[in-house]
């Protein structure tokens, strides 16, 4: 299995591994488990082993290396990448080769990472599973019955077998903390503003932009922090993206927080397994002298029917005239059952606007719990990874994380236990605005401590 970024950036940085050796592991991973997975669907070997060599050739001239350099990443298919096929899942963008990187992957880029491939989606991200009409599903890699979530899945499967050091995602409704949640590995979203979302190929408008945020996916909590710190910052097209500097996860004193820990958001309780790994982590940070008190965060049980109804306030027009803007004249299964579902939810405009009122009560009543506690612990989903073809029929379990996308607040994920069939359990960590420090020191002592699990059936 392929390390982490942070280790292999520095094992290249030292000289004991050269950035086209990086390359060429992480080529033969893919290459083992790609076959069952079908997580990535875009492989740029040949480009990857070129800018490799030009990177070693940098750094044997003693030229400045960037805290990347040399490292193979991996980028989700919605993300715009110079010169490779980018679908976002929807066969009105299978031959779509974009002139340009959108920011995040350009940021990657002057940091010194090589793109070695892009990964699998649903199509517009639209779903908790990730398949579509032109690159068909991608697996669990504990579980190939099992689905390894959507839409960052193909992100989540490939860096949980250990093919993938760091993998690129997005995050608009647990899009990122679901298929880390699934697979079993870190990620963080970062609070919404952190990281620009700006996009020439899925452009957010409206109340969804302002639901979606930008992260990454990786082996190890401190690849998350390594990558935050690459990604972060505005971009001068984001109009939402905020010049807030970043606080150091180093300086949190774990015994100084208060924590909250919940395991039912009041619409779907957790699995006694999931319950069990949320409760757990809870007493890790209690044994650290952290203050921790079972409460649930007071908006939660309003998450899932408030998130759907200002994901579908249009009733799935704006979702219809993007298929046909791209030449989309047949769309997935899975996008067919999200427009037949927004179809029956469409309110008058008064309706609608109150629901973006509730919106900002939300937030606001979230922010009030805050005054209270530092941390709040809960379920990334009530159940661990779903068979193919049940998460919508199962939405009502998504309502833990729909919660961080409404109060934009940053939300990490570590795996915390195991389910009887063997599937991993993730735990939710969520903080204040732009408080990632708390939610990264929290993730890196839980990753420590609630370990260690037993490996994918699919591994590199």
């Amino acid at each position: 299995m392929i390390d982490g970024a942070a280790t292999l950036a520095s094992r290249i940085r030292a000289g004991d591994l050269s950035a086209g050796d990086a390359v060429d592991i992480c080529l033969d991973a893919i290459d083992r488990v790609n076959g069952e997975l079908n997580a990535v669907v875009q492989l740029v070997a040949e480009r990857a082993r070129e800018e490799a060599a030009a990177a070693d050739k940098r750094q044997a001239a003693g030229e400045s290396l960037g805290p990347l350099h040399g490292v193979p990443v991996t980028i989700k298919d919605c993300f715009a990448t110079e010169g490779v096929v980018t679908t976002v899942g929807t066969t009105g963008l299978r031959s779509f080769v974009p002139e340009a990187d959108d920011v995040t992957v350009t940021r990657l880029r002057d940091a010194g990472a090589i793109v070695v491939g892009k990964t699998n989606c649903p199509e517009f991200l639209m779903g908790f599973e990730s398949d579509n009409l032109v690159y068909g599903r991608t697996v669990n890699p504990f579980d190939t019955s099992r689905t390894c979530g959507g839409s960052s899945g193909g992100e989540a499967a490939i860096v949980a077998a250990g093919a993938s050091p760091l993998g690129l995602g997005s995050d608009s409704g647990g899009s990122l903390r679901v298929p880390a949640h699934f697979c079993g590995v870190p990620t963080l979203k970062p609070t919404h503003g952190r990281v620009p979302i700006t996009s020439s190929v899925f452009p957010s408008s409206g109340p969804f932009s302002r639901l979606r945020a930008v992260g990454t996916i990786a082996p190890t909590v401190e690849d998350l922090r390594l990558a935050l710190g690459i990604l972060a910052g505005p971009d001068g097209r984001d109009p939402w993206a905020a010049p807030v500097p970043l606080a150091d996860p180093g300086a949190v004193d774990i015994a100084d927080l208060r924590v909250a820990v919940y395991t039912d958001d009041g619409i779907t309780a957790a699995s006694a397994e999931t319950a069990s790994a949320v409760e757990r982590a809870g007493r890790a940070l209690e044994k650290l002298g952290a203050s921790v008190a079972i409460e649930r965060l007071p908006v939660a049980e309003q998450a899932v029917e408030l998130y759907t109804g200002i994901l579908g306030g249009d009733g799935g027009s704006g979702l219809r005239r993007v298929l046909e803007a791209v030449g989309t004249t047949e769309p997935s299964p899975l996008i067919a059952n999200m427009l037949a579902f927004l179809s029956g939810n469409v309110p008058p405009a008064s309706e609608y606007a109150d629901r973006l009122a509730r919106w900002d009560r939300f937030r606001l009543d979230a922010l009030t719990f805050l005054d209270r506690f530092d941390v709040v612990l809960s379920p990334v989903a009530a159940e661990p990874a779903l068979p193919h073809g049940t998460t919508f029929e199962h939405i009502n379990a998504f309502g833990y994380v729909f919660t961080h996308n409404l109060t934009g607040w940053p939300a990490a994920v570590v795996r915390g236990g195991t389910s009887p069939e063997g599937l991993p359990i993730g735990v939710q960590i969520a903080c204040g605005q732009w408080r990632e420090d708390r939610a990264l020191a929290v993730a890196s002592h839980l990753e420590q401590v609630l370990g260690p699990f037993p490996a994918p059936t699919i591994a590199a």
